[in-house]
């Protein structure tokens, strides 16, 4: 009688088949994460090296520029007096408010411009108009019809913010692929389920491009309004330690201003891969 000989199940060193393969697998995507973290990480190393040795070493006059080691000193001791948090939360109220306000107008009205030719038709030389225009160059007129208090600030933010928001959308739903147009209209939906089901979706990614580009926006332009007219905010710290002299408390807002950027921008990303699981990035 022939015998039969079972396959070993596990390796000549003693480990279940298929766990060195899964180890080196692994092994790749750790290595791999530290690799590009560390590339990523080369630019903003090298930027902080040259910011701290270039007034060191005489190449700009340190009285103007103070080595970075000295201004994050500057940003602690603002943080423990409680200037940095007061600052920083009336400035993110102000910012968060016109960002919002933005994505609310924005995105229904590029939404609409992108689906309805019509609409886009009578809408589109005014936007034209309205996108090359500079947010801060309208800050003077924001200033004199509403004044130098929280309304004209707010409202510089939204204007500066609709813009990415609203190109971004109108150029996701004019570029949805026509061949799922095609195809759900043979389903038998209609206009509406179509924009439900086919439009809404495909647009969200590029959607999210533009709401992280007016995230940006909101911070910067604010920070520069916040120059004219205000007090107890990041850019009126920023300005009053500059005049002041404090110009380690000067780099110490800059700085700030730096992180909370990319805290917010951090964020969006997140959120966006929140209501973009389904898409597959490109190269998979």
């Amino acid at each position: 009688m022939t015998s039969v000989i079972e396959a070993p199940t596990a390796t000549t060193t003693g480990h279940p088949a298929g766990t060195a393969p899964r180890q080196s697998a692994v092994l790749r995507r750790i290595s791999g994460a530290v690799l590009g973290v560390g590339r990523r990480t080369i630019a903003v190393a090298a930027f902080l090296a040259l910011w701290e040795f270039a007034p060191r070493i005489g190449l700009v006059d340190r009285t103007f520029l103070v080595p970075f080691s000295e201004a994050v000193p500057a940003l602690w001791g603002l943080a423990r007096n409680g200037q940095l948090w007061s600052n920083t939360e009336a400035s993110l109220i102000r910012s968060l408010t016109g960002f919002l306000l933005a994505i609310t107008v924005a995105v229904p009205l590029g939404l609409l411009i992108g689906w309805y030719k019509r609409v886009a038709e009578i809408l589109d030389p005014l936007l034209e108009l309205f996108r090359n225009t500079a947010a801060l160059a309208l800050l003077p007129v924001f200033i004199l019809i509403l004044g130098i208090g929280e309304t004209s600030k707010i409202s510089i933010v939204v204007y500066a913010c609709v813009w990415p928001i609203l190109l971004n959308t109108v150029s996701a739903v004019r570029s949805v692929d026509p061949t799922l147009i095609k195809s759900a209209k043979s389903l038998g939906l209609s206009a509406p389920r179509i924009f439900q089901k086919v439009i809404l979706p495909a647009s969200v990614p590029t959607i999210f491009t533009g709401i992280r580009m007016a995230g940006a926006a909101s911070i910067l332009v604010l920070v520069a309004a916040e120059m004219v007219g205000a007090k107890e905010v990041l850019g009126y710290l920023i300005n009053a330690s500059q005049q002041n002299f404090a110009i380690r408390d000067m780099y110490a807002g800059i700085i700030a201003i730096s992180v909370i950027g990319l805290v917010f921008n951090q964020i969006l990303v997140l959120i966006e891969r929140r209501f973009t699981r389904w898409s597959v990035p490109v190269g998979t």
